[in-house]
């Protein structure tokens, strides 16, 4: 049974559960499996090698989220291609795709965890009474090493993109 933690995160004001582990700066970044937009697995293996912005969001299709992901994609070509932007929704591939395509979104990779919430069971954002992500930022090193975390109190609210943005470059 994975781990609860209630009240941590707000959603519309009102407190969710949390499943899975809350994430720490220093630890061994978990291992997890979501699928990309053509539906193929995709670890966090995948990116070996690579500093990773992990940026979760509750759905592509909602304001915060959009302009999360916008602001990523925006960003990302400056941080060099040993960067890599993962966004993870529990939107289903085909709406990511459809997304990515109408929103001109080509520096993030956006995956889903749809099928079995691996990556939100695995770093303690999926919400129980929606099944879907909290919002979060996470930063692992070429190391698999966790660097930086942030979960929002709020859904509702945007992340610290700054901070996650310098965390990503000081480990370079």
């Amino acid at each position: 049974m994975s781990e609860e933690r209630k009240g941590e995160v707000t959603f519309g004001g009102n407190p969710v559960t949390l499943v899975g582990p809350k994430i720490q700066v220093g630890q061994k970044a978990p291992e997890f499996e979501v699928l990309d937009n053509d539906r193929k697995p995709v670890t966090l293996s995948s990116f070996a090698g690579k500093i990773r912005i992990i940026s979760v969001v509750p759905s592509l299709e909602t304001g915060i989220c959009d302009a999360q992901t916008r602001k990523f994609n925006e960003v990302a070509a400056s941080l060099g291609n040993h960067v890599v932007i993962l966004t993870i929704s529990a939107d289903l591939p085909f709406t990511q795709k459809r997304w990515c395509a109408a929103a001109g979104i080509e520096q993030v990779h956006t995956l889903s965890d749809h099928m079995e919430m691996s990556f939100g069971k695995a770093y303690g954002t999926y919400m129980k009474e929606h099944r879907l992500e909290c919002r979060a930022v996470f930063v692992i090193d070429s190391s698999d090493r966790v660097v930086y975390v942030e979960y929002v109190p709020e859904v509702a609210q945007h992340p610290n993109y700054e901070a996650a943005i310098e965390a990503a470059k000081a480990t370079q």
